[in-house]
């Protein structure tokens, strides 16, 4: 099944469950509990907005063999894990804004991992039982506040740099898909999953070890090679197999 969020001129930001050209608005997400109102919106008469509002963001970072190197990194004998604050979400068709200051901003297309059940020290079976589904993400990076800060905080977590969607899709075999990033339409990454260095129930169980994770908590998967620079006026797709193309715009701050 397909779920995400829209945006009705009257009635605001809600919750649905997509089918077709229709959107059948819920209660709340179904990982909290909810169930449909009976309400429903034409896709026409309504704007996709982010699918979800994640309790927390945890990323992969050098997951992919391919994009370790090109960053002249090691590769990790464990999952290597950093966190991105809920505020840097955006939507589909949303505009990533380059903060002042950051000289190289890059695009770093990636699938991400809904979190449906409460974890706590999982097994890798029972981290592969508590998905709820996927979406596409972009994890937009700032290199130089992320060699020159140390920690990652607004590298990683300035507002704008998670834009996630179009949608959660929970029936989907994410083995072998591709992983895609265009900008201004020309193809800059091109991976797949089976490329990862750790797949998603291992970095979902090492992560539970020490942290709790709740229902709607959000991972992003690692990125493949080809990751670039984006500026004022770019415009970025990441596609997924399944999960359609998340696409966004891209503007320099303004003052």
């Amino acid at each position: 099944m397909r779920f995400g969020t829209v945006i009705d001129r009257n009635v605001g930001r809600v919750f649905c469950r997509f089918d077709g050209d229709t959107a059948i608005v819920y209660g709340a997400p179904p990982w909290l509990g909810g169930k449909e109102t009976g309400k429903t919106f034409a896709m026409n008469d309504v704007v996709l907005a982010a699918p979800l509002r994640p309790g927390k963001i945890m990323c992969v970072g050098r997951n992919y063999a391919a994009h370790a190197k090109e960053m002249g990194n090691e590769l990790p004998k464990e999952p290597m894990i950093f966190l991105k604050p809920p505020s840097s979400i955006a939507g589909p068709d949303d505009t990533v804004i380059l903060p002042k200051g950051a000289t190289r901003v890059e695009h770093e297309g990636e699938l991400a991992i809904v979190i449906g059940t409460p974890l706590k020290k999982a097994t890798r079976e029972e981290a592969s039982a508590a998905i709820f589904g996927y979406t596409c993400a972009l994890d937009v990076s700032a290199r130089d506040w992320q060699k020159g800060d140390g920690q990652w905080w607004r590298a990683k977590g300035s507002d704008t740099f998670c834009p996630i969607g179009p949608h959660i899709e929970t029936q989907l075999d994410v083995a072998a898909a591709s992983v895609i990033c265009r900008v201004n339409g020309v193809t800059k990454q091109n991976g797949r999953t089976t490329d990862m260095i750790f797949d998603i129930p291992t970095f979902i169980a090492h992560v539970s070890q020490v942290m709790t994770l709740h229902p709607g908590d959000l991972f992003l998967s690692g990125s493949p090679e080809g990751v670039g620079p984006i500026v004022d006026g770019d415009a970025v797709e990441v596609e997924v197999t399944g999960l359609g193309v998340l696409s966004v715009k891209v503007s320099a701050e303004k003052a």
